[in-house]
């Protein structure tokens, strides 16, 4: 069983430097952002097809995260929240507003397979 990863100011950039990774960002008083949470971790919990992708999570309102936000200028144009964007090989591809598995898997096939 893997489990989405909570990432802070000192694993984000190793996270988001995998061959794959999908990153959530949300915020702690989000409650889509929770439900998104839940749903990401039920996939994970049975999730076959994908073993090799990362799964991670940021609170954009926890501390120690000025270095991301700074490597990550586009952040500012993000209004809504969740967030999801797939890296590949650190660079920043498909993102999305809002959850949805369904939305997710159609994005990870098409960079995946």
């Amino acid at each position: 069983m893997r489990a989405l990863e909570n990432l802070d100011g000192t694993t984000w950039k190793e996270f988001l430097e995998a061959p794959t990774a999908v990153l959530m960002l949300g915020k702690s008083d989000c409650e889509a952002c929770k439900a998104w949470t839940a749903e990401l971790e039920a996939f994970l919990a049975s999730d076959a097809r994908w073993p090799d992708v990362r799964f991670g999570k940021i609170l954009l309102d926890q501390r120690g995260l000025i270095d991301f936000k700074r490597a990550n200028p586009w952040l500012g144009e993000v209004k809504d929240l969740p967030y999801t964007a797939i890296y590949v090989n650190g660079e920043r591809g498909k993102s999305f507003v809002g959850g949805g598995m369904d939305r997710l898997a159609t994005r990870l096939s098409k960079v995946v397979g």
